[in-house]
């Protein structure tokens, strides 16, 4: 992005903005949805406000992840403002120490990370945990998987060829992000096996298995 401290960049009037942004190298080779000042708004406001609030560092260059920053990110990669807890969730879950970003962004392996979004947002915003869940068709899955990676990009630097030294690369490196079907799974849900209370509808569905 323009600098560490603002999100702001402006071109002359006329400019294609989708060629503007692949000439700055700030995609991920596929096209992106023009930050406009209002979409950008919307997104901070969804967010929390605070545009210059830092939400992260973003290894291996460890730029500062401002919500407004984060915000434009998730505008050019077509994510809709209720999408906004899960990407910021997602990446403060990325950035903690114990994950070891640095050395997944860095490394030579074909590594992306993976995003499994448990919970009853999943489905408010709409995300599949079914049928073709890592394909194509579903807004949230892919826009959500979408933004992580332009941050890991644009502020984390992980570029191909420069910090990014993965030989062979990964798909998953567009976007990867699906729900937990928690509903029809067999097993207990994630959070529930990371040692968190059951909520209401997990217990529900715990009875009426052991009924079956």
């Amino acid at each position: 992005m323009p600098d560490s401290t603002t999100a702001i960049s402006r071109v002359p009037a006329g400019t294609d903005l989708v060629e503007w942004y692949f000439a700055q190298g700030w995609t991920d080779g596929l096209p992106v949805v023009p930050p406009t000042g209002e979409r950008v708004a919307a997104m901070i406001a969804a967010l929390g406000g605070e545009p210059e609030f830092l939400e992260c560092r973003v290894p291996p260059r460890y730029g500062g992840l401002t919500r407004e920053v984060l915000a434009v990110n998730m505008v050019m990669a077509g994510c809709k403002p209720e999408y906004a807890p899960v990407v910021r969730a997602a990446l403060l879950a990325l950035t903690a120490p114990a994950f070891n970003l640095n050395g997944v962004q860095a490394t030579t392996h074909m590594a992306g990370p993976l995003l499994v979004v448990n919970g009853p947002l999943a489905r408010e915003i709409g995300m599949n945990g079914g049928t073709n869940a890592f394909g194509s068709g579903n807004r949230a899955n892919a826009t959500i998987g979408r933004a992580i990676r332009l941050v890991l990009l644009n502020v984390g630097g992980g570029t191909p060829g420069d910090l990014d030294k993965s030989t062979l690369g990964h798909p998953g490196k567009y976007t990867y992000c699906v729900a937990e079907n928690e509903d029809e799974s067999p097993f207990a849900p994630y959070h529930v096996e990371k040692g968190f209370r059951a909520r209401r509808l997990d217990r529900v569905r715990d009875r009426r298995r052991a009924a079956a």
